[in-house]
């Protein structure tokens, strides 16, 4: 800068140290140029004639680690530097006693493991919540179609009921195995399994003529594992 005339800004009532935005020297030891540096009477001072030289510098940006840091420190600062666009001072980061940020660091990883541990334990519990409910979709699709074998039920089952995949098995009708949400599973499986319907698209096919074409394919399918055609789902059914 030349340092701005404006009066030192006060934050939170706490000690303000500047990255200036031009070369300054110490007024009082002449060292420079300074990185950081603190006004005394207007005058630039050196961490070390302002006795602050005994602090370390923490990057703005992890705010617990930043409060941690600071509550812990006896001395502290805050570190601004002048925004000439917005016309303003705006911060930093801080400066602290080493040993104070060593602790808060310490403290912030026990946090991070902490979370870490409890993201382990919520992904087991949601895993074995979803595993009860693709055995539930695949008991309902058995009992719907009694004769579908066991374990494609239990593939379909476990493809439609993926968690955020949006599919059939996770709409509110899925979770609440609905007979009709099941059923739009199992012909979803069945059209894109036992058909042609993939290679039709792939061919250029609009939907709505590949899933005609299908639809016999798909309704001697279903009465194969057992189900009337007259209990099945429409077949304009999620894929």
């Amino acid at each position: 800068m030349a340092l701005p005339r404006s009066p030192t800004p006060a934050v939170d009532g706490r000690l303000v140290v500047f990255q200036p935005l031009k070369h300054k020297r110490c007024a009082e030891c002449g060292a420079g140029p300074l990185a950081l540096l603190a006004l005394e009477e207007g005058r630039p001072r050196c961490l070390d004639c302002a006795d602050l030289g005994h602090l370390v510098y923490l990057p703005r940006g992890d705010t617990a680690l930043t409060r941690r840091s600071r509550d812990g420190s006896a001395l502290s600062a805050v570190v601004v530097r002048f925004n000439r666009r917005k016309s303003r001072y705006e911060r930093q980061g801080v400066l602290v006693e080493e040993a104070a940020l060593a602790l808060a660091e310490q403290r912030c990883l026990a946090d991070a493991e902490a979370r870490a541990r409890r993201r382990a334990r919520d992904a087991v519990r949601r895993a074995a919540v979803d595993e009860r409910f693709a055995a539930a979709f695949a008991e309902e699709i058995l009992r719907l179609f009694p004769r579908c074998p066991p374990e494609r039920a239990r593939r379909i089952a476990a493809h439609a009921s993926v968690r955020g995949s949006g599919r059939v098995g996770r709409s509110a009708a899925g979770r609440a195995l609905t007979p009709r949400a099941v059923t739009a599973a199992v012909i979803a499986a069945v059209r894109h399994t036992e058909t042609e319907y993939d290679a039709l698209l792939m061919r250029g096919i609009p939907r709505g003529e590949a899933r005609r074409r299908i639809a016999r394919g798909v309704e001697e399918a279903l009465r194969a594992w057992g189900h009337g055609t007259d209990r099945a789902a429409p077949h304009h059914g999620t894929d």
